[in-house]
């Protein structure tokens, strides 16, 4: 047992967390002055004002952390570190007026970085990735999501799916990393179809490594795999026993969202084009919509409407979507500080979006909050109050402990 003593702030996010992430009112954060925690390896066992820390806990060991602020452990359910190269000269086409499908129909795009990722060996993929998931951690996220999906073949995808594993045994006493299979990232030119892809590349390998998947995904989008292939993929998933995430309407509205719904999806990512039904939906449903206004900023296109999802009623998350092509920034507390105003967020729907409804878009119930029972899964940030966090974009107040 532990105890952490005379925090500045303790956010909780306790009447969030009973409001299931949904329809925020900024004091919802639920702030303590002065707090104190207790808590084993399992789970909370206190919370409060240290003024009223029960005396039984009194003299176990404790930390001082008077300056410091405690928030839920801050999570990142949307990258894709695993990759080799860069694409630097794309965002400079970019910058010069291609667009996503131009660059993806000159060479570029999720095909290139599979052309460099399929000659990485698999230690060079491994310590470029540690390294990346170092940095991640150096923010304050203590729970990161990895896609496969920069393979595409057999080997490859088997050797990301490989990588990722070895990064969730090397961190998991530190990090909690979650191993999501997404061959169904692109179609590639071996292929004569997205089907026939998906019959003898997707669904066979979901099959061999079922049994370290966390989730499995898919990038419905027109160009790449249309809505009868992401059924054909989420039903042999199911049948696996295997839960569904999807990156859907990201540049049109293919209905995606209520796809999603329709097969209860973990989550629904992305979302910049979903309309009203699309909203209405997912807020009907249990499935996160997850934004991704990195994404957004370094392709140049709007954000999402997250006030449209945020007043519907749906839980809605915020993640980097980290990767090498369409949003090369590893912080999720600088893309969430940056893009709140514009997206029209109040205080409790950031920190939530990146910490309790985060942690439902992987499906992880028992954290995301600082309430008795749940895990102690949280991040602590050297500065007296929360608002100076979001405040002073891209500056680290994370400790590690």
């Amino acid at each position: 047992m532990k105890c952490y003593r005379n925090f500045s702030e303790i956010v909780t996010l306790e009447k969030a967390y009973h409001k299931d992430g949904r329809k925020l009112l900024p004091e919802d954060l639920s702030i303590i002055k002065n707090g104190s925690i207790v808590f084993d390896d399992a789970k909370i066992i206190w919370i409060g004002e240290d003024s009223s820390l029960p005396n039984e806990y009194k003299n176990i060991p404790s930390i001082n952390y008077t300056g410091h602020t405690l928030t839920p452990e801050v999570v990142d359910s949307h990258t894709h570190l695993v990759f080799a190269g860069d694409r630097s000269q794309e965002y400079t086409m970019r910058l010069n007026g291609a667009d996503y499908e131009a660059i993806a129909k000159s060479g570029g795009g999720i095909l290139s970085t599979m052309e460099q990722t399929i000659t990485a060996s698999e230690d060079e993929l491994y310590t470029s990735a540690l390294q990346r998931i170092l940095n991640i951690h150096s923010y304050g996220v203590g729970t990161i999501e990895i896609k496969s999906g920069y393979g595409l073949t057999l080997e490859s995808e088997r050797k990301i799916s490989n990588v990722i594993q070895k990064l969730k045994d090397h961190f998991k006493d530190k990090i909690q990393i979650l191993n999501t299979y997404m061959a169904a990232h692109a179609i590639p030119k071996s292929s004569k179809s997205s089907s026939e892809y998906i019959q003898k590349i997707v669904l066979p390998l979901m099959s061999e490594l079922a049994s370290s998947i966390d989730f499995v995904d898919v990038f419905q989008e027109v160009g790449y795999f249309n809505e009868d292939d992401t059924k054909a993929i989420f039903d042999h998933a199911l049948k696996l026993g295997l839960k569904l995430k999807i990156h859907a309407d990201e540049f049109n509205d293919n209905k995606g969202a209520i796809l999603a719904t329709k097969y209860s999806a973990i989550s629904a990512d992305h979302l910049l084009c979903t309309s009203l039904d699309g909203a209405e939906a997912l807020s009907k449903s249990n499935t996160v919509a997850t934004l991704l206004p990195g994404t957004a900023f370094f392709l140049g296109k709007p954000l999402a409407n997250a006030r449209m999802f945020l007043d519907q009623g749906c839980k809605v998350a915020l993640a980097s979507d980290y990767n090498p092509g369409s949003c090369h920034c590893d912080n999720l507390l600088m893309i969430a500080s940056i893009s709140a105003k514009t997206l029209k967020l109040n205080i409790a729907e950031l920190w939530c979006g990146i910490t309790l409804n985060a942690a439902h878009a992987l499906d992880l119930k028992n954290q995301g909050a600082l309430i008795p029972e749940l895990q102690p899964r949280f991040s602590i940030f050297k500065c007296e109050r929360v608002d100076l966090i979001t405040y002073n974009w891209g500056k680290s107040f994370s400790i590690n402990f």
